[in-house]
């Protein structure tokens, strides 16, 4: 089992930073793949980014465009997600989540990850 909460939403002007937090709880050892995602108002989950434990490699959601940089912290079992150039688009609610099997490579999608946070809001004003 794995628990994860996150931190570090908030309200901020467009063009500012924000640092999300990801605290693991639990068999951390066990995770191959950590990922965040998010879901804006009236529209479906997307993934943001996304991190395989293995090999270290790391993809995110076509919309990133070189703003956001997701990240680990082993001794701290805590996953960040650094967001840049915010922009109005970027609201919504941030999750991350783990998960122990499959596969963590190919379309960035929340299938397959079992444990999943609460969530964190992040508002981006024009």
């Amino acid at each position: 089992q794995v628990q994860l909460v996150e931190s570090g939403g908030g309200s901020v002007e467009a063009g500012r930073s924000l640092t999300l937090s990801c605290a693991v709880s639990g068999d951390f050892g066990s995770v191959n793949c950590f990922g965040w995602f998010r879901q804006a108002p009236g529209k479906g989950a997307e993934g943001v980014a996304r991190i395989n434990t293995g090999t270290g490699s790391i993809a995110y959601g076509g919309f990133v465009k070189g703003r956001f940089t997701i990240s680990r912290d082993k001794a701290a079992h805590t996953i960040y997600l650094q967001m840049n150039s915010l922009e109005p688009e970027d609201t919504g609610m941030y999750f991350c989540a783990a998960r122990s099997a499959g596969d963590c490579s190919g379309i960035l999608t929340g299938e397959g990850f079992a444990y999943w946070g609460q969530g964190t809001q992040v508002i981006v004003s024009s």
